[in-house]
């Protein structure tokens, strides 16, 4: 019964070990993706300084970079505590190891100095010929033969702890190393934080000095935000409207017996079995589309918000802007029919995708490659994002509705 517990033990164990090699391995990949994100936002950084024409802009990717140095360390620290808890129970393994062969070298020893005080063959042979019957000649014979197998079988069992403790051994010392330099980078990374949050403070106090002619310009932006979110909403409708007609249309053909005098919906689409399938689709991968662009971070999350300089201004989105690097191309994020390509400015051009009752929109792209009634695939390239002249921002703006309702684009795209 005990040799089976300790075996049980030692498989939970073993168990246990390869779930943490697996989660370190995790920790590992997402270290790397959040250190790329951080050199993507310093790449970006790096552009606007050279413009020099947008300290807000300026503001919002270091603010992002800082979030992402924090995640970093969190992630590391992850790492350390992982990494102890393994080399705990790596620990405890060995401190077993060396107990049981201890255990069994004196054993091994005693059976050792037992053979050899009755190691001649001659004590052998008279061991069984001094037995009283054949029967108990043959059980004789026997044990010794057991036991010379036995013995053989210590031995090796000797042999296989001592290669096993010393396997145990070398991955404590390379788990040591590996600590030793994880703990390194983390103090590495506090003090390059530090150093970023003592650098955006010196932005924000120049920043506060610009104030009115900031609050100015958000004041400005968000007319024109509402603006543009009403000719969306009047095109969406409209594109509602024409689909329900259409629809209307073919039930007529189909029943030319049945006339409806019924009111065309322009705020609820009223979808076909094939359109149902794809809003279905669509609606099971919230949490799972992919990035509207292949780089960048949220700088504007949805619906109202303090404004990340001036928290007394509430800035009202209707989607999200995504700040992203220069040239960067704009992707359907699901495969879907263009429904509308709009001209909002002659540098502001947007593309609005259906997925059955759902909508895609693209806004502030400075080209459109797509064309309307296109059909499209999940990361298809639509177009190229614009950089402001003004400010030297690269962003955005993406909005997901359900016929005519905003959705919060956080909630349905992968997270980062």
């Amino acid at each position: 019964m005990p040799k089976f517990l300790l075996s049980l033990i030692l498989i939970c164990a073993t168990s246990f070990v390869w779930a943490q090699d697996s989660q370190q391995e995790k920790l590992e990949q997402r270290k790397a993706q959040i250190q790329q994100e951080i050199r993507d936002n310093e790449k970006m950084l790096q552009s606007v300084r050279k413009k020099e024409k947008s300290a807000v802009n300026e503001y919002l990717i270091q603010a992002n970079k800082i979030k992402l140095k924090e995640k970093l360390i969190n992630t590391t620290a992850k790492q350390e505590r992982l990494l102890s808890n393994d080399m705990y129970i790596n620990q405890v393994q060995v401190n077993k190891l060396k107990k049981e062969l201890k255990v069994l070298k004196e054993d091994y020893a005693e059976m050792i100095l037992k053979s050899y005080k009755s190691r001649s063959e001659q004590s052998r042979a008279m061991f069984i010929l001094s037995s009283e019957s054949f029967l108990q000649a043959y059980k004789r014979a026997q044990y010794l033969k057991q036991y010379t197998a036995f013995r053989k079988n210590q031995g090796l069992e000797i042999q296989s702890k001592t290669a096993q403790l010393v396997d145990f051994n070398a991955k404590l010392d390379s788990q040591r190393q590996v600590k030793k330099k994880i703990i390194v980078e983390n103090q590495k990374e506090k003090v390059t934080l530090e150093a970023e949050k003592k650098e955006q403070q010196k932005l924000v106090n120049a920043l506060k000095k610009d104030k009115n002619k900031i609050v100015k310009d958000i004041r400005s932006k968000q007319s024109e935000s509402k603006r543009i979110d009403r000719q969306i909403d009047r095109l969406i409708r409209e594109a509602i409207a024409e689909a329900n007609r259409k629809a209307a249309a073919e039930r007529a053909k189909a029943n030319p017996g049945s006339e409806t005098k019924a009111p065309v919906s322009s705020s609820k689409i009223a979808l076909t079995p094939e359109d149902k399938v794809l809003a279905a689709d669509f609606k099971a991968n919230r949490g799972r589309l992919p990035w509207p662009v292949e780089k960048g971070f949220i700088s504007l999350g949805y619906g109202d918000q303090p404004h990340p300089l001036h928290p007394s201004i509430t800035v009202h989105n209707s989607g999200v802007e995504i700040t992203t690097e220069d040239g960067a191309n704009a992707r359907a994020v699901f495969a879907g029919e263009v429904s509308k390509v709009i001209v909002l400015s002659p540098v502001n051009k947007a593309v609005v995708i259906q997925h059955g009752d759902y909508f895609t929109v693209y806004q502030n792209l400075s080209s459109v490659s797509v064309s309307q009634g296109d059909k499209v695939s999940i990361k298809q390239s639509i177009g190229r994002v614009r950089t402001s002249g003004d400010t030297g921002k690269t962003i955005i703006k993406f909005l997901i509705l359900q016929n005519t309702s905003n959705n919060n684009p956080e909630g349905w795209l992968q997270s980062r």
